[in-house]
């Protein structure tokens, strides 16, 4: 299961990251342009949502299936100073649960907004700082410290 997990982890980001700039982007475009918050709006920050907690179950299967993690938890002692065993046994997953945490507390906040600027406001904060804490703890391949494939196949 870890081997077809794996690789679908890696290519649903890319789902995540689409859909979170698509809802960054109208939000602040709302924002500015003063919008109505429209069924279109309200059904991306729903797809949003949704996608974002696939993937975080999906995670959550990989860390306790992961090899990496069984090590780092383990021999605590030991891999907290190994970079690559730390950001996968202990970073990767508490920023990543910051995250979604922060989208679908960002969600419900939109909508208990009393009006149109409020949630475009409310929406591109609390989505640009999910955004902002999963690119930086994306194991990308340019990455230096913890280089993984971009896109993982089957």
């Amino acid at each position: 299961m870890y081997a077809i997990l794996l690789p679908l982890h890696s290519l649903f980001r890319w789902l995540v990251l689409i859909i979170l700039f698509v809802a960054v982007f109208r939000a602040y475009q709302g924002r500015i342009k003063k919008y109505a918050f429209s069924s279109f709006d309200n059904t991306i920050k729903i797809l949003t949502v949704k996608i974002v907690q696939i993937q975080f179950c999906i995670g959550i299967v990989l860390y306790i299936l992961s090899p990496i993690v069984r090590y780092f938890l383990s021999n605590f002692s030991t891999a907290i100073h190994l970079r690559e065993i730390r950001f996968f046994g202990m970073e990767h997953i508490t920023m990543m649960v910051l995250a979604v945490g922060i989208i679908t507390i960002g969600a419900d906040k939109i909508d208990k907004a009393q009006n149109d600027y409020q949630k475009y406001r409310i929406m591109a904060m609390w989505f640009t700082i999910a955004l902002l804490m999963i690119l930086t703890s994306i194991p990308w391949s340019f990455s230096p410290l913890t280089s993984r494939p971009n896109i993982r196949g089957f």
